[in-house]
């Protein structure tokens, strides 16, 4: 569905002949920014590489940081070459800087808008992976990922909205939808990571001829 199916579908389960379509918009809008928050599928993960020779530089705590993306809502991991970062307290991080060590970082933390980094990275790329946001449904034939895996989950988040505004006494039942259609996606995404082909068994022990 996108943004306008949406609406009118919505607008037809609200019932309601005091809902205009700007107020209806408003419901999904805040709908959407309720489940970004909430909801954590493969669908909504992404990665960002930076290159250290150009996408790194120092802040004002002259630690070498690195910008974080716009949409992110919660980092997945951060590694540079073979090492998985490990976070550390920003105190231990400006501590570390100290001693001007160069090479692949090991370590970050995040201060406002940036992961701080350490070692300083002389060269080769860093790479982000994070869950990040929905885009945002700005026009009528807009959609995002959320709304083709799950317009219903959508839908009823925002008519939980709408019977809060209207004092409509179906809001708990709308709430009761939306709550099962979330956990509905969410647990589908969960078993999609714990069972299949992708999965494989590893042995407890391994013996060499």
């Amino acid at each position: 569905m996108n943004r306008g199916e949406l609406r009118s579908h919505f607008i037809a389960l609200l019932n309601r002949s005091d809902c205009s379509a700007a107020l209806a918009d408003t419901f999904i809008d805040q709908a959407l920014g309720r489940i970004t928050r909430v909801l954590r599928i493969p669908p909504m993960e992404k990665t960002q590489t930076y290159d250290t020779t150009t996408d790194v530089s120092s802040n004002d705590f002259g630690v070498a940081s690195i910008v974080i993306p716009a949409d992110l809502i919660e980092a997945i991991d951060i590694y540079s070459g073979k090492y998985a970062l490990t976070r550390i307290p920003l105190h231990e991080m400006i501590e570390a800087q100290d001693t001007g060590q160069i090479g692949t970082p090991k370590f970050f933390t995040r201060v406002q808008g940036t992961f701080l980094l350490h070692p300083s990275p002389g060269s080769g790329t860093v790479v982000l992976n994070y869950y990040g946001a929905f885009a945002a449904l700005t026009e009528n034939e807009s959609t995002n990922t959320l709304t083709t895996l799950g317009p219903d989950l959508l839908i009823y988040t925002s008519l939980s909205y709408a019977s809060d505004y209207f004092l409509d006494e179906r809001g708990p039942q709308f709430e009761a939808k939306a709550s099962q259609f979330l956990v509905e996606i969410q647990e589908q995404a969960n078993a999609s990571e714990q069972s299949g082909g992708t999965q494989v068994m590893r042995p407890s022990q391994t013996y060499e001829d």
